[in-house]
């Protein structure tokens, strides 16, 4: 079954946030299991991000998360961040 994270957070430094983004793809190159990636932003709250990432199955996205180089984009990416993210783990059961 598909399975897609989004992630909603916060920040006032998004260009950062895009550059540490491009360098895990670099990094995971090969390795990663996220098959697409989504980056909004709100029109009404600019500092208002939901990122939407899109995997095989909830299996595949776990194994992303074990991947070395995700550890340390986390802990980067904390950094960027006004505050915790929120994290939504949704199975696709329909896709037309």
């Amino acid at each position: 079954m598909a399975f897609i994270q989004i992630i909603e957070l916060r920040t006032s430094n998004v260009d950062a946030l895009k550059k540490l983004n491009r360098e895990w793809e670099q990094a995971t190159e090969g390795k990663r299991t996220a098959r697409r990636s989504i980056v909004t932003q709100d029109r009404n709250d600019p500092t208002r991000h939901l990122i939407m990432v899109f995997f095989d199955s909830y299996e595949s996205a776990m194994e992303n998360s074990k991947l070395p180089e995700t550890q340390g984009f986390a802990e980067k990416w904390g950094a960027l961040v006004d505050a915790p993210p929120t994290f939504h783990d949704l199975d696709v059961i329909e896709d037309r």
